[in-house]
C-alpha cells in the first residue's frame, strides 16, 4: 500500500478521535477499548491485507464505515426486516454525513467526497469495484472478529438459521471474499458453517 498523504492521516485521526467518544468498550489484548475505533482499525487492517493498492478513498471509507454508530441505536427503529433495513439507512447516510464533513475539513474536493459517501453507502454493489471491495472487507471482519460472538449471543437459532443469515452476507461478496473468508484461521464449527452458507 502506497504510502498515506498527510491529508488522509489528518482525515483519519479526526475519524479515530470521533470514534474514541464510543461509551462501548471491548476488551482487546486484555485492556477495555472503544468499540468503534477497534474496529476501524480492524477494518483497515483486512483492507491492507486484501487490497494493498486500495485508493485514498477506499482506504478512508473502510476507516469511516461505522463512524460514530452507537448514534444510531439499533433500537430506536421497529424489530423485523422493515425496522433493520430503515436502521442501516439510516446508520449509512449518517456515516457519510459524518466523513464528508471530516474531509470537507482536510481540504478534499467535492468530488472525491462523493467518491468516499458512494463507496460507504455501498451503492453500485457488484457493479463499482470500490464497493464491492468495502462489501468483502466488511463481511471478512464480521467473519473474523464479531461471527462467533454473534452465534453466541443467539443460542436459540439452529444451524440451518445461522446459516442462512449468513448466507444473505456472503452472496454480497465476490469470488475475492469468498476465497478469503474460506482461507481466515476460524474454529472448526465456524468453518463448517460457512462451507454450509457457501453451498
Amino acid at each position: 500500500m502506497s504510502s498515506p498523504s498527510s491529508r488522509l492521516l489528518a482525515a483519519i485521526a479526526e475519524i479515530d478521535a470521533t470514534n474514541a467518544s464510543d461509551p462501548r468498550h471491548d476488551i482487546v489484548a486484555g485492556k477495555p477499548r472503544p468499540r468503534e475505533v477497534i474496529y476501524s482499525e480492524r477494518m483497515s487492517d483486512c483492507l491492507s491485507r486484501l487490497y494493498p493498492e486500495a485508493s485514498e478513498a477506499l482506504r478512508l471509507a473502510a476507516r469511516a464505515q461505522h463512524i460514530c454508530r452507537w448514534q444510531i441505536p439499533r433500537d430506536k427503529h421497529p424489530l423485523g426486516r422493515e425496522g433493520y433495513n430503515a436502521w442501516r439507512s439510516a446508520c449509512r447516510d449518517h456515516h457519510a454525513a459524518l466523513t464528508s464533513a471530516i474531509m470537507s475539513r482536510h481540504g478534499y474536493a467535492e468530488g472525491e467526497i462523493a467518491q468516499v459517501v458512494k463507496i460507504i453507502r455501498k451503492e453500485q454493489l457488484k457493479r463499482d469495484p470500490e464497493s464491492q471491495a468495502l462489501e468483502n472487507v466488511v463481511a471478512i471482519v464480521f467473519v473474523q472478529h464479531y461471527l462467533d460472538e454473534f452465534v453466541a449471543a443467539h443460542k436459540d437459532y439452529d444451524e440451518a438459521k445461522l446459516a442462512d443469515i449468513l448466507r444473505k452476507t456472503l452472496r454480497k461478496m465476490d469470488p475475492v471474499g469468498h476465497a478469503a473468508a474460506l482461507g481466515l484461521s476460524l474454529p472448526e464449527p465456524t468453518r463448517r458453517l460457512i462451507g454450509i452458507a457457501l453451498k
